[in-house]
């Protein structure tokens, strides 16, 4: 099951034992879910209503993970210090909101993973900085999703990722220590997150990784597919 394909981190003192993890806590986009077409064809669409040439998926698929900030940028130039941001931004979230279920779907392999982990008797749980306007239609669409124990979005707390609060939220909702908790995702801010929360943080290296190096994370682990994460909790159990 992918253990050639796994990458453990060198600094690994914080980090508690394998055998105590309870549940597995995943970002959203870019880690169980593959967005980028819809949201790329969000952005796009603003585009071509302005008269402008389509752009293809791949100038957006990295930066899928930053939501509107890193659409915008990519399709405009814009960062959130424009003076027509926030109108531009309001526009993207109605094209989203229009097309979200059209083309987005599990990874390739997530679903098997999610399967693994119930038969191991192990919870898994969704913490994500998308708005719960987009997050909720998702979780109650996709059958995927249906079995989360725990959502937590971006708006779900008074910060968003890298601050852990919206961590700690879920393990409040769990009745957990964050110890008991692994959290995956595929940004550095889902890292950051998840050490400043004291969890373990793996980072999932199928997904969008922004236009950072994921080998500078300073991740547990670098989980090359969705299967590698049972090869790391076998690992040190």
């Amino acid at each position: 099951m992918g253990k050639h394909n796994l990458n453990f981190a060198k600094h690994t003192h914080h980090v508690p034992r394998h055998g105590l993890v309870r549940v597995v806590l995943f970002d959203l986009d870019g880690t169980l879910i593959d967005s980028a077409p819809d949201l790329g064809a969000a952005v796009d669409k603003m585009r071509t209503d302005r008269g402008m040439p389509s752009l293809p998926l791949t100038h957006y698929r990295h930066m899928a993970g930053a939501g509107a900030r890193g659409m915008l940028e990519l399709a405009f130039g814009m960062t959130p210090e424009h003076k027509e941001f926030y109108v531009y931004r309001e526009e993207f979230f109605g094209n989203y909101e229009d097309r979200m279920l059209l083309r987005t779907q599990a990874f390739h392999g997530i679903e098997d993973l999610l399967a693994s982990l119930r038969l191991r008797g192990i919870r898994w749980g969704i913490v994500t900085n998308k708005s719960k306007r987009f997050t909720e239609p998702l979780v109650r669409e996709l059958p995927l999703l249906k079995d989360a124990c725990v959502v937590i979005s971006g708006d779900s707390t008074p910060h968003t990722k890298p601050h852990p609060e919206p961590l700690f939220a879920a393990t409040r909702h769990l009745k957990l220590e964050p110890m008991h908790c692994a959290y995956v995702g595929d940004d550095i801010r889902d890292i950051e997150a998840g050490r400043n929360a004291g969890m373990c943080s793996l980072a999932a290296t199928w997904g969008y990784l922004g236009q950072h190096d994921v080998n500078t994370w300073g991740a547990d682990a670098l989980l090359k597919e969705p299967d590698c994460l049972l090869d790391w909790l076998d690992g040190r159990r």
